[in-house]
């Protein structure tokens, strides 16, 4: 874990920056960017947009053009090519905050909770991920998965605002700036679809806590423009990949058995797993297993796994 260090004061545009990735989805994208510019607690916004070619990155530009002094809240970067979830790691280096959102181009953060989260932070130097209550819009209902937060079973270090967590969800989680870089951020060989639970295994390993806060609110309206197919096949790969590079061969076979046990029997589920199995080579060059403390907050999650009706691959 990091150094102590003095703890940051300021509002809370100086603590947190907000870093959403896009793809293909230039209305959505200036309607969140809208509504997070509108916040507040007045973060600086950076917009990785993964090579779209549909006009995003100009139309944002467009609808915040910088004031009379040159200045602007909102930048956008164009990535040469789609990076998929990797992307969050330039915006991560691009900030100067100490503390970053993550936002996707159909979420954003309700008023409010990007102070409250950089409090907890200052709070305590423990803590590297706090994932927040997603509300299902239209409608601001609460999507299924936060009773699984709200009962997460991960046992965390006495005294966290929340329940402690094995994983997080990236488009709903603000971290710890030097912890993320620490652990060298999103994997490059992931790229998208359960991209997260390797890199908070990582952050465990290290000796950091992630935990889910209840007054902490994101919006998710989900978008009509998704390759859910692609995702699919990608998810049931890196879970498979992250199970293989990390887990004792005794969990990594029960997991796997149960995962595949789930899977339903289509061509993207077979994809899914003859995509894992090419990176075999990978896997056994870089397999480096948790240390117990870590090991132990995904072996309390295998049942949940099993039953959770909100993270599985069956559709």
């Amino acid at each position: 874990m990091a150094e102590p260090r003095e703890i940051p004061e300021g509002p809370a545009h100086e603590r947190v920056t907000v870093v959403l990735i896009t793809w293909q989805r230039r209305e959505e994208a200036l309607v969140a960017v809208r509504r997070l510019l509108e916040l507040p607690e007045r973060p600086r916004v950076i917009v990785l947009d993964n090579a779209s070619t549909d006009g995003t990155a100009q139309a944002l530009r467009e609808a915040h053009p910088r004031d009379s002094a040159g200045g602007r809240r909102l930048d956008v970067v164009v990535l040469p090519e789609n990076q998929g979830a990797v992307a969050r790691n330039t915006g991560v280096a691009s900030a100067t905050t100490p503390y970053v959102a993550f936002c996707d181009d159909d979420t954003w953060w309700d008023p409010g909770s990007l102070e409250r989260a950089a409090d907890l932070f200052d709070a305590d130097e423990r803590i590297a991920v706090l994932t927040a209550r997603i509300l299902v819009e239209p409608g601001g209902v609460e999507d299924g998965i936060v009773t699984e937060l709200r009962e997460s079973p991960v046992q965390g270090a006495p005294g966290l605002p929340g329940p402690a967590l094995g994983s997080f969800l990236a488009g709903a989680s603000v971290v710890r700036r030097s912890a993320f870089l620490q652990v060298g951020g999103f994997s490059r060989r992931l790229w998208l679809g359960g991209e997260e639970e390797l890199l908070a295994a990582d952050l465990a390993a290290a000796g950091w806590e992630l935990c889910y806060v209840e007054d902490l609110q994101i919006h998710h309206q989900a978008s009509v423009l998704r390759e859910s197919t692609r995702r699919r096949r990608n998810g049931i790969r890196n879970t498979l990949w992250f199970t293989w590079l990390r887990r004792p061969l005794p969990a990594a076979t029960r997991r796997t058995r149960d995962l595949l046990r789930s899977l339903p029997p289509d061509r993207t589920s077979a994809l899914g797993v003859l995509d894992a199995v090419a990176g075999l080579p990978w896997l056994v060059r870089e397999r480096k297993v948790l240390p117990p403390h870590a090991e132990a907050r995904f072996a309390a999650l295998e049942e949940s796994q099993r039953t959770s009706k909100s993270r599985n691959y069956s559709r």
